[in-house]
């Protein structure tokens, strides 16, 4: 039965002091629109291999770029009051750039509960670049955001930064996990509407402001030819969320799971991909 996720969240308990949790067995839980949020639990798993942890991904929402921003904040907070109150979460990761340049704010309003969100790594790349000029590939939603401009404006002021929304890569990113053909023209596209634009031709380097765009990176590279480097968030967000939960125990006295919204089966090929993350519980809520 599909429960009610979207309702309005209430409170969750408030979190014990930093470096301690009252239940060993309490999981992180990473939200996400859909699949690209397995980019950060990749990382997370890094630093974090005995962490329990529950995957979100609300894929009855998906694309939240094309939404906006009342509908993605209304979205997500109800989303994640909801699963915060039913698995008491030791911590919160927002892995959605879209969702997090929206939605962060109201979010650590409502919960009680640390919450780390994701953010265009703009600063990285721009210490990487060597021509000064840096693509950014995100969804609509998250290119226009003012969040974006002020990571621009601190950290790559003296750079030129062009940036295109690619709602594109979402689908292939999601047809590539579930063990389909991408699309090459999608890939091109995005290569091209970024290359086209006033000095692009001396990009060096590209910002994946989406979590779902590093799973087709390798496509997007032989897109964008050699001399290009490819940067996103899921490094860094893996190691904040280790700060914040340093000194906790944890005991997985389950399989961690993925649990997706909306209706329908799930692929066999999703349920293999998923469990070569170590999801091995999926359901529908």
């Amino acid at each position: 039965m599909t429960s009610d996720l979207t309702s309005a969240p209430g409170k969750a308990a408030a979190p014990p002091p930093p470096g301690r949790h009252a239940d060993p067995a309490a999981p992180i839980l990473l939200f996400d629109s859909g699949v690209g949020g397995l980019t950060v639990l990749e990382e997370v798993r890094r630093v974090l291999p005995e962490a329990p942890v529950i995957y979100a991904a609300d894929t009855a929402g998906l694309p939240y770029g094309n939404k906006t921003e009342a509908q993605v904040a209304a979205r997500v907070a109800g989303l994640l009051g909801r699963m915060t109150e039913r698995f008491h979460p030791r911590l919160v990761c927002i892995a959605c750039n879209t969702a997090s340049t929206i939605a962060l704010g109201m979010v650590r309003e409502v919960l009680e509960v640390p919450i780390v969100g994701t953010v265009p790594a703009i600063k990285p790349a721009a210490a990487m670049t060597r021509t000064g000029v840096i693509g950014l590939l995100g969804t609509q939603a998250t290119i226009r955001q003012a969040y974006v401009d002020r990571l621009e404006h601190e950290f790559a002021a003296d750079k030129r930064l062009l940036r295109h929304g690619a709602p594109g890569l979402v689908e292939a990113a999601e047809a590539k996990l579930r063990g389909e053909a991408v699309d090459p023209a999608l890939i091109r596209h995005a290569a091209e509407a970024l290359r086209c634009q006033p000095e692009g031709e001396r990009i060096d380097t590209v910002v994946l402001a989406c979590t779902h765009f590093p799973l087709v990176e390798e496509e997007l590279a032989a897109a964008f030819g050699p001399g290009v480097r490819f940067v996103h968030g899921a490094p860094g967000i893996a190691r904040q969320v280790a700060r914040l939960v340093s000194g906790q125990e944890y005991s997985r006295q389950a399989p961690d799971r993925a649990l997706f919204t909306g209706q329908g089966d799930i692929p066999d090929a999703y349920r293999a991909k998923l469990a070569q993350y170590g999801l091995l519980g999926i359901e529908r809520i």
